[in-house]
C-alpha cells in the first residue's frame, strides 16, 4: 500500500478513484458504518478559496461504489457567514438533495470533551460528539495560509471547534487558534485526526488562504492518504514550500 498517492488531475470521478485506489481505500472503506465528509468550507468563497462541490460529489460517488456506509457532508463554518449561508452558496445544499446526504453544521452540534494531560494549550478539547462516531474524510484544497505557512488536511480540523468554546472576540468563529497557531495545530489533532485525506491540489494558492493569485501553471494533482501528516507534508511541496520549516508539520510527531 502506498503511503501517499498523487494523481494527475484528469477529472474528478476518474482522479478521486484513481488517487484512493492507489492507496487501497476501498477495503478500509468497505468496513465503514459512518463516514463524514469534511470539505473546507471556511466561508462563502468559491474554489479554490473552499473545496468544489464536484470533487465532494466524485467522493460520494466512490464512497457509495465500495461501501454501504451513512454519508454525511460537515462543516463548520469559520467566518461571518453561517455554515447554512455557506452550503446554500458554493451548492452543497442542491449537493446534498442530488445524492440524498445529510448536511451537518459543526457550530450547532452536540459536544464531548477530551482530555489529554501533556497537552499545553488543548489539555481539555470540546469537539461535536459525531467526530468520535464516524470515520472522517478530510477534503482541504491546496492553500498557503497567513498564519500557518499551510492550511491542508491537519489544519482543516478546526471546522470542528465550537465557536461556543474558541471564538474570543471579533467575527472569527475559530479565533482562539490563532495567537499559537501551529501548536494548536497539533494539540487539536492529537484529540482526532482525520482518517483518511483527498487534498484537491487541482489549482493551488501559493500566497493566501482567502484570495490572491492561483498557481500559474495549476498544479494538477489530486492527493490522497490515510496518514493526514504525509498529505499535508506532499501538499507543502506542491507549494513549493520545505515541509521540515513549518511548524506543524515539522513537529507534529504521531506515535
Amino acid at each position: 500500500m502506498n503511503k501517499v498517492s498523487v494523481i494527475s488531475f484528469t477529472g474528478y470521478p476518474e482522479s478521486v478513484a484513481r488517487a484512493f485506489d492507489e492507496i487501497r481505500a476501498a477495503p478500509v472503506l468497505a468496513k465503514q458504518h459512518k463516514i463524514l465528509i469534511k470539505p473546507n468550507l471556511v466561508d462563502d468563497i468559491p474554489f479554490p478559496v473552499t473545496t468544489p462541490v464536484d470533487c465532494v460529489g466524485a467522493i460520494i460517488d466512490y464512497l457509495r461504489s465500495v461501501s454501504g456506509a451513512e454519508i454525511i457532508v460537515a462543516e463548520g463554518s469559520g467566518g461571518e457567514k453561517s455554515t447554512g449561508e455557506v452550503f446554500a452558496a458554493l451548492g452543497y445544499t442542491r449537493l446534498a438533495e442530488e445524492k440524498q446526504v445529510r448536511l451537518v453544521d459543526l457550530n450547532e452540534e452536540p459536544l464531548t470533551r477530551l482530555e489529554i494531560p501533556t497537552c499545553k494549550i488543548f489539555r481539555e478539547y470540546y469537539i461535536p460528539q459525531i467526530a468520535m462516531e464516524y470515520f472522517i474524510i478530510s477534503v482541504p484544497v491546496l492553500k498557503a495560509h497567513s498564519f500557518s505557512t499551510v492550511t491542508l488536511s491537519l489544519k482543516n480540523m478546526m471546522g470542528f471547534a465550537p465557536p461556543s468554546h474558541y471564538q474570543v472576540g471579533g467575527f472569527w468563529k475559530k479565533s482562539f487558534f490563532h495567537n499559537r497557531m501551529d501548536e494548536s495545530i497539533i494539540e487539536m489533532n492529537m484529540h482526532r485526526m482525520p482518517d483518511l485525506t483527498l487534498l484537491d491540489a487541482t489549482v493551488g494558492m501559493p500566497d493566501y488562504h482567502l484570495g490572491g493569485s492561483h498557481c500559474d501553471p495549476p498544479v494538477n494533482k489530486i492527493v490522497a492518504s490515510f496518514d493526514a501528516l504525509e498529505a499535508d507534508k506532499e501538499g507543502a511541496r506542491l507549494l513549493g514550500f520545505d515541509w521540515k520549516r513549518i511548524g506543524h508539520l515539522a513537529d507534529f510527531k504521531t506515535e
